[in-house]
């Protein structure tokens, strides 16, 4: 079953829940315009030919009583990187009312969404990874946890946080060649994964002090 990268985030407002899809997040300026470029956490970057509406989440999250910055995107492109470990794509967007480089400054760090309402249908067998969450990860047959959230980062691939059969915290890095196999009915993914990684995650292996980076938090 194909798993379709994006990020769901939740909003309170007037005591009711909007859910919210991260689809990008801004990189950096581009141009001398008020243009940004916006790594990619979307499988469907065609559908901003459609998209006019888009909001702007600040990459640490909200403030008590901050609302999304609702944006009106008047042109984009899609502009691919080299990198080392290989080719990586952005989109370059245009908004109204950003039209320089101090104003798209602004939007530095911002998650780009969409209200999930208006996130792209999935064919037949497909799943969003955000829908992934509470789903026991099986590694031959044997039960490494549940995952429990996903996280987006500066990295190239999304994260999926996994909690371990003693409490523990696992990472694992999403790529479908770890995938053997997804049941959503049985809400079970069997998983493949890199050998050594359980054992850096397993508990009593990491050195006193050591601290990991985090990255922060498609349609």
């Amino acid at each position: 079953m194909p798993c379709v990268a994006e990020h769901q985030a939740a909003h309170q407002a007037e005591h009711q829940v909007e859910e919210f899809i991260t689809i990008a997040r801004v990189a950096k300026t581009q141009g001398r315009i008020g243009e940004v470029a916006c790594d990619l956490y979307t499988d469907f970057p065609e559908k901003f030919a459609e998209r006019k509406r888009l909001f702007a989440m600040p990459g640490a999250g909200l403030k008590p009583g901050q609302q999304r910055r609702e944006l009106q995107l008047e042109s984009h492109w899609l502009h691919s990187t080299v990198k080392a470990a290989g080719g990586k794509e952005r989109v370059v967007l245009k908004f109204a009312g950003v039209d320089s480089i101090t104003q798209a400054e602004e939007l530095l760090g911002c998650e780009i969404q969409i209200p999930a309402s208006e996130r792209a249908e999935l064919e037949s067998g497909a799943a969003y990874l955000s829908d992934l969450a509470g789903c026991v990860v099986l590694e031959s047959g044997q039960r490494v946890g549940v995952i429990r959230d996903l996280e987006f980062g500066a990295g190239d691939v999304p994260v999926l946080v996994v909690e371990g059969s003693e409490g523990q915290e696992i990472l694992i890095p999403w790529a479908n060649e770890f995938v053997e196999r997804f049941d959503l009915a049985a809400r079970e993914m069997h998983m493949v994964l890199p050998e050594g990684l359980l054992e850096i995650n397993a508990p009593g292996k990491k050195e006193s002090g050591d601290k990991r980076e985090k990255p922060p938090t498609q349609a």
